[in-house]
C-alpha cells in the first residue's frame, strides 16, 4: 500500500513537471511569442492557457501589452507662416504584433528610439502645414489642436504598425512655447486686433449717434414747424378777434368797453369764484348798477 502511494506521488510530480514544461499561460496584460529553435513561429495576442513543446525545442517569450507613454524632447519647429514655436509631443503606444516587434526593435528601449525619430518627423511635417494662429488665438474656434493631433496619429499609426508591430493609441502636444521675439509679435498682433475691434465699435457707435441725432433734429424741425404754424394760426385768430374789437371800439367806444367788462365778469365768475374787491372796482361796479348805454 505504501509503495502504491509513492508511485502515485511520483507520477503526479512527473505530470506536473511535464505540464510545466509544455504549457504556459498568457494573462490579460500580456502577449506572447513562441520561438522554435530560436526562430519566431507563433504569436499569441489573446489571454488563455496554451501548450508548447518543451525546451530546447520551443521557448515562450512574454511581452507586456499594456499601453505605454513616451514623451519626446522639447524641439523648435516652424509653422506654415514661418513663425518658430517650441513643442513637446507624446505618444501612447502598445505592442500589437509581438513577432514584428521582436524582429524590428527587440525591446522597449529600441522601440522608444524609433518612436522618437518617427515622432519628430510627424511633428515637423504636420505643424509645418498649419499657421501659428491655429495654435495660439484669442478666438477658441480658430485653434486646431485636435485636427493637428489627428493628422499626426494618421501619419504615424499605419507605417509604425506595419514596420515595427507597434500600435499607436494616441498622439498629442503636451507643451507649446514661443520665444521672446515671437511672444512680442503675438502680443503686438493681439493689441492691433483689439485696437481694430475698438475702432470698429467706436465707428459703429458714432454712426448710431449721428443717426439718432439726425432723427432728433428732424423731429425737432417738424415740431417747430408745427408749433410755428399753430402760433401763426393763434396769432391770426387773435388778430382777427382784436380787429373785431378795434372796429367796435372805433364805432362806439363806450359800448365796446361795456361789452369788454361783461366778458371779463363772465370769465371771472364762471366757476363760482369768491372775489373781495371794492364795489366800485372795474368791472364789478356793473353788479351794483348797470349804466344806461345805447349802442350807436
Amino acid at each position: 500500500m505504501k509503495n502504491i502511494t509513492v508511485i502515485i506521488l511520483v507520477v503526479l510530480i512527473i505530470v506536473v513537471m511535464l505540464l510545466y514544461l509544455i504549457s504556459f499561460q498568457v494573462s490579460q496584460t500580456e502577449s506572447a511569442l513562441i520561438l522554435t529553435f530560436g526562430k519566431p513561429t507563433r504569436q499569441i495576442t489573446e489571454p488563455g492557457f496554451y501548450l508548447k513543446w518543451p525546451l530546447p525545442i520551443q521557448k515562450y517569450v512574454p511581452f507586456d501589452s499594456r499601453p505605454k507613454l513616451f514623451e519626446g524632447v522639447e524641439e523648435e519647429t516652424t509653422t506654415k507662416g514661418g513663425e518658430p514655436i517650441i513643442v513637446r509631443s507624446y505618444i501612447i503606444w502598445r505592442i500589437g504584433e509581438p513577432q514584428k516587434f521582436r524582429e524590428a526593435v527587440r525591446d522597449e528601449a529600441g522601440a522608444e528610439k524609433l518612436l522618437r525619430s518617427r515622432l519628430r518627423d510627424a511633428q515637423n511635417n504636420v505643424i509645418g502645414k498649419h499657421y501659428f494662429s491655429e495654435f495660439v488665438n484669442t478666438d477658441r474656434t480658430q485653434i486646431k489642436f485636435s485636427d493637428i493631433e489627428g493628422e499626426m496619429i494618421a501619419v504615424m499609426s499605419g507605417p509604425v504598425k506595419e514596420a515595427y508591430g507597434i500600435e499607436i493609441k494616441s498622439v498629442g502636444l503636451k507643451m507649446l512655447k514661443v520665444n521672446d521675439k515671437v511672444t512680442q509679435d503675438v502680443f503686438a498682433r493681439m493689441k492691433a486686433d483689439r485696437n481694430r475691434k475698438t475702432e470698429a465699435t467706436l465707428a459703429q457707435g458714432n454712426a448710431e449717434a449721428m443717426r439718432i441725432k439726425s432723427d432728433a433734429d428732424s423731429k425737432i424741425t417738424e415740431l417747430l414747424a408745427a408749433a410755428e404754424a399753430r402760433a401763426k394760426a393763434i396769432r391770426g385768430s387773435g388778430d382777427a378777434e382784436a380787429a373785431k374789437y378795434y372796429k367796435m371800439l372805433e364805432a362806439d367806444p363806450e359800448f365796446a368797453m361795456f361789452l369788454r367788462e361783461i366778458e371779463t365778469l363772465k370769465k371771472t365768475l364762471k366757476d363760482r369764484a369768491t372775489v373781495i374787491l371794492p364795489a366800485d372796482a372795474q368791472p364789478f361796479r356793473l353788479l351794483k348798477e348797470v349804466p344806461q348805454i345805447q349802442p350807436k
